[in-house]
Order: C-alpha cells, then structure tokens, then sequence
C-alpha cells in the first residue's frame, strides 16, 4: 500500500535535532527517510512556506528521487513581500525559483500560500489577501496546481479561490480542521482536495467532518514535525501501526522522537480515516488517496500509466 505524504516541514529544525533554540541530537533526515521508505511512503512533498525555505525545500529535494516540493509564501509570512522593498522583485524571485525547479523535476505546486486569521498577530489580514491573490499569477504562470492553507478564513479564503479559479489547475486546502459548512464550502469549489492529517482528526467533531469527505476529493498527510496523532486524539481508536519512540534528549535513530510527527506516520492517518468512514479495504482507500494526488501533483504518472493500458501492457 503505497502512499504520499503530501506536506512534510523537513525544513523545520526538528530535523536536524534543534528544539526551541536547543541542539538535542544529531540531524536525522536521512534516518527519517529511511523510516518512511521502509514504511511503503512512495514520494514526499516538501512544504516551502517563504522564499528562503523554498530555496532550501529544493535543495532537499534534489537529494532524493522520492522527494519534492512546493514553492510559495504562508498567509503569516506575507509581510515578506512587502519587508523585501520591492515585492515585485521578490515575486519574480519565487517565479524563477519556480521554474527552476519545473526544470529539475522538483517543483510541482505553489504554495503554501492561502489564509490564516488565526495568527494575525504575524500578518494582517489584508496583506495575507492581497499577497495570496498575487501567487495565483504563479500558478497561472507555471501552470502548477495549487497548495492551500485555510485557517478560521473560509468565507474570504473560498471567495479569492473562487474568484481566480480559471488560473490554476487543482488544488488542495492541506491540513484541514475546518467545520462541516467549510468542508462544503471547499468541496464545492472545481478539482479541490482537503488534505487530512492528525490536526485533522483530534475531536469527535472532526472524525464527523471527514466521515464526510468523499475519498475521492481527500489526501493524507504528516505536516511533520506537527499535527502528529496522540493519546488524546479521538483518532487514536482506530490506529493500528506503532513505532517505538524516545524522548529527544534519549535519542535512539531505531526510534522515532517521541512527540515529533515524521512521514512514516503517514499510515497511521490512513488507518484513521478507514475507521472513521467504515472502511474495510484499506488497500483500496489507500490506492484511491494515492490517485488524487497523482492526479494533481505528479499527473504524468496517469498518463503513463494510461499509455501502458492502451497499448495492452500492464503499468505495474
């Protein structure tokens, strides 16, 4: 059961043993990967949530078949924009960026960019606006599909989305943890995905929202090193895959770090999702999830396999 892990912050310090300021063991992503690799993930995207992080989102990339990622600017970043002194400068420096990992193979969706009104104190709300209007030109552009973010802003969010929507291919409004009238709100919106991760699944509440996204419109995802399944999560219940795990200040590369999510963890998502819809065959929901995100983010994968059915082999 192949799956893809469609937002992982490798970025982040955690992975290379940095918590809160504080070097707590060696840099592990090479580790990591192993896990996840070992644990049936196919492919990884990795999120770029400003330019500088978008640069070094490549840079990983390119160390890895497996591995791509996003370029974009987050909704509390967007200030960058306007900090650079010329935002048109630095717009064309996420283009070129944009580009040039379209070139290598890398770059396959604009993000993360979107809305999020629960963290004003970082960026206003009309500047997050104005600067995710803007990055629809980026997809325009490159012709890439859309990586969403979409905190306690649906109304505003779902009205720019539908307002540009000629200018992008698909899109996902990754993370999901919205309400129920959110959830119809996006699924309303042409060739939109809701990514679902353990930020997604925590509450009674949110089991009953995705009991209702129908897998066709769905992806899973880590958003490691957070949003990770825990003890208290209303998901929990349904979890079947275990890691063993240490605290940082213990670390053991045999174990996973406990309270840092990684995308080996992926599976676990995917359990969760089953037992909340009443999936038995998981193996077909997973090669359901595996096609939507194919379908969106590495589309030459269909066509090839496509290719192979018409011409009578099998694309396996």
């Amino acid at each position: 059961m192949p799956n893809i892990d469609i937002a992982v912050n490798f970025t982040d310090g955690m992975f290379r043993g940095v918590y809160n300021g504080k070097q707590c063991h060696v840099s592990d992503i090479a580790t990591v990967l192993s896990r996840a690799w070992t644990a049936g993930v196919d492919r990884i995207i990795v999120t770029g949530g400003s330019l500088e992080e978008s640069k070094e989102a490549l840079t990983i990339a390119e160390t890895d078949a497996r591995l791509f990622c996003t370029v974009g600017v987050h909704p509390t970043r967007c200030k960058e924009f306007e900090e650079s002194g010329d935002p048109d400068k630095h717009f064309q420096a996420l283009l070129s960026l944009a580009k040039e990992g379209i070139e290598k193979g890398k770059v396959v969706a604009i993000g993360e960019c979107g809305l999020d009104y629960d963290r004003l104190q970082f960026c206003p709300a009309e500047i997050q606006k104005k600067y995710f209007e803007k990055q629809f030109e980026l997809a325009h552009t490159t012709k890439l599909p859309m990586f969403l973010h979409m905190r306690a802003a649906a109304p505003d969010f779902c009205e720019i989305v539908e307002r540009n929507r000629g200018r992008f291919s698909a899109g996902v409004a990754h993370s999901f943890t919205g309400s129920a009238e959110d959830r119809d709100k996006l699924l309303s919106i042409n060739n939109m995905y809701i990514g679902v991760n353990g930020c997604s699944l925590k509450t009674t509440e949110n089991l009953d929202v995705v009991r209702d996204i129908p897998i066709e419109r769905m992806m899973i995802e880590t958003d490691s090193p957070y949003c990770g399944i825990k003890n208290t999560s209303a998901g929990i219940k349904f979890v079947k895959s275990i890691w063993p795990s240490k605290k940082k200040e213990k670390y053991d590369q045999e174990c996973i770090v406990k309270d840092r999510n990684e995308p080996c963890l992926v599976r676990q998502v995917l359990e969760v999702v089953a037992g909340c819809k009443g999936i038995n065959d998981i193996g077909q929901l997973s090669r359901t999830l595996y096609h939507n995100t194919c379908r969106v983010f590495f589309p030459q994968d269909l066509d090839s396999a496509a290719d192979s059915l018409l011409d009578g082999h099998d694309p396996q």
